[in-house]
């Protein structure tokens, strides 16, 4: 059966220009070994939602809670277990044996065909905890050939763990750095463990960074893709983050994840008890944007669970309990799953024809750039009910394109009549520097709420970029009858 987003793109298909082939655009100032490396680099990460901003609207991902033992305090994180309705990292409801764990990887892997990697990030450190994290990716790698495994760590261990990363062919690897400076990194560690003895403070931290640098070194080295994730705690390290940017491009890393700080007192973190802020959205944005020109930025991180099961944004853990999975018979037939891959792609094709038709002729000179904020459920559609979201995407639109630049949770509206005008005051805070929310139903009252505060309201069901740009157009021509 198509679906009502197939049917969608393909009636734009048929219409749309040719596609451009891939590759380089033919300027001289780029190599064929640059289009080449690009090239290969885009097809390791095609599948990956975390590495891959297009891949995370269509493929999910999990992760497995094997790993319990931390060797470094950071003060923005309390590992908590049984915290059913958090959404933070370090949070998981139950941990798994390794068996536990390939036999959950192989439930999910057939309930859910699109689901394309494996990671382990928790809740404490994969490589504080080696055996468990690596017989895990054994088992898993015996029954589920196709599926890419991934581990994130903070780093302290992984120069002597490479080998074994690349011997079990773990082709993604996430590392946290928050510092390239001790005297930084002493604010944010208040311990590391290493070699059998604690050291504080400095000490410590230098421990760390040395580590951290000698690890992405040899990853590099090893051709091992790696992402580094940074947390932005204001008035710490937000102004030194460009330096981190720069040190760990220089050293191979790809990828640059700058997260913001999670710092409320319920999660008992020693920021968050202390009263450390995080970065309001407008303050993580221009770190970002800073930060952009020297690598790749990821903008669409969820700060996952620990146990996260799903499409990035959505959380399915709860439907995969221990005592649910282990009762359920895997079907994981690598046939279905390509088949449904084959559809994916499939899809992923007919909607680049349909952004592309979208961008012709869509230039707007010298007008500003403004926010969107889309309700979305993924496959780069406007296809969600305002009162069902529970998170905005936003784009940025300056009428030559759409950029995809963040997301931001929200409290959602529609709760069967109670606390909707909590939700909405939320809500606001959220979006107030967007110009329009897009959605494919706003109801009246939220309609009304949200004129008054000067954002328009934009319903529609089609391709982001499409909807983005049409509202753009008819904002360019308000903008110019209002002066």
């Amino acid at each position: 059966m198509t679906s009502p987003s197939t049917r969608l793109l393909n009636s734009n298909a048929t219409e749309s220009p040719t596609q451009a082939k891939s590759g380089g655009c033919g300027c001289d100032s780029t190599s064929n070994a640059t289009v080449e490396r690009d090239e290969m680099l885009q097809e390791r990460i095609a599948k990956h939602p975390c590495y891959s901003e297009d891949a995370h609207h269509h493929y999910a991902r999990m992760h497995v809670a094997v790993a319990p033992a931390c060797n470094i305090q950071c003060n923005y994180c309390n590992r908590k277990y049984d915290c059913a309705n958090e959404s933070r990292p370090g949070v998981v409801s139950e941990l798994l044996t390794p068996e536990q764990a390939a036999h959950k990887a192989l439930v999910i892997g057939g309930k859910i065909p699109q689901m394309t990697v494996v990671g382990i990030a928790g809740p404490g450190d994969p490589l504080a905890n080696p055996d468990k994290t690596f017989r895990t990716f054994e088992l898993i790698a015996e029954q589920a050939p196709d599926i890419k495994l991934c581990l994130s760590t903070n780093g302290l261990m992984l120069p002597d763990y490479v080998d074994r990363i690349k011997e079990l062919n773990i082709d993604h690897v996430t590392i946290t750095i928050n510092m390239v400076d001790p005297e930084i990194g002493a604010l944010i560690y208040p311990w590391v463990h290493y070699k059998r003895k604690r050291y504080r403070g400095l000490e410590g931290a230098k421990i760390l960074h040395e580590r951290q640098m000698e690890g992405l070194q040899a990853l590099k080295d090893a051709d091992i893709l790696c992402k580094v994730n940074s947390v932005m705690i204001p008035g710490i390290n937000d102004q030194h983050l460009v330096e981190v940017n720069r040190v760990i491009r220089e050293k191979g890393a790809f990828l640059h994840n700058i997260m913001p700080l999670i710092s409320a007192p319920e999660h008992g973190t020693h920021f968050g008890l202390t009263g450390q802020r995080g970065p309001t959205p407008k303050e993580l944005k221009e770190v970002q944007d800073n930060c952009s020109g020297n690598m790749k930025m990821m903008r669409h991180c969820r700060q996952c669970r620990a146990d996260a099961v799903g499409l990035l944004g959505e959380d399915r853990s709860q439907e995969f309990s221990k005592e649910k999975f282990l009762e359920m018979t895997p079907e994981y037939d690598m046939d279905k799953r390509q088949e449904v891959h084959d559809g994916i792609e499939k899809f992923k094709e007919e909607l680049k024809v349909a952004k592309d038709k979208a961008l012709v002729g869509k230039k707007f000179a010298n007008n500003p750039k403004v926010l969107v904020a889309v309700a979305t459920k993924g496959g780069g559609l406007v296809n969600q009910h305002f009162g069902h979201a529970k998170e905005f995407q936003i784009y940025e639109v300056d009428g030559k394109e759409v950029l995809f630049v963040g997301h931001r949770k929200i409290d959602q509206y529609c709760q069967s009549g109670y606390g909707e005008e909590a939700s909405f005051e939320h809500i606001m805070k959220a979006i107030a520097d967007c110009k329009a929310v897009l959605a494919s139903k706003i109801g009246n009252s939220p309609q009304e709420k949200l004129q008054e505060a000067g954002i328009q309201s934009v319903e529609a069901y089609d391709v982001i970029e499409k909807v983005a740009l049409e509202f753009y157009e008819q904002y360019v021509k308000e903008l110019g009858n209002k002066e």
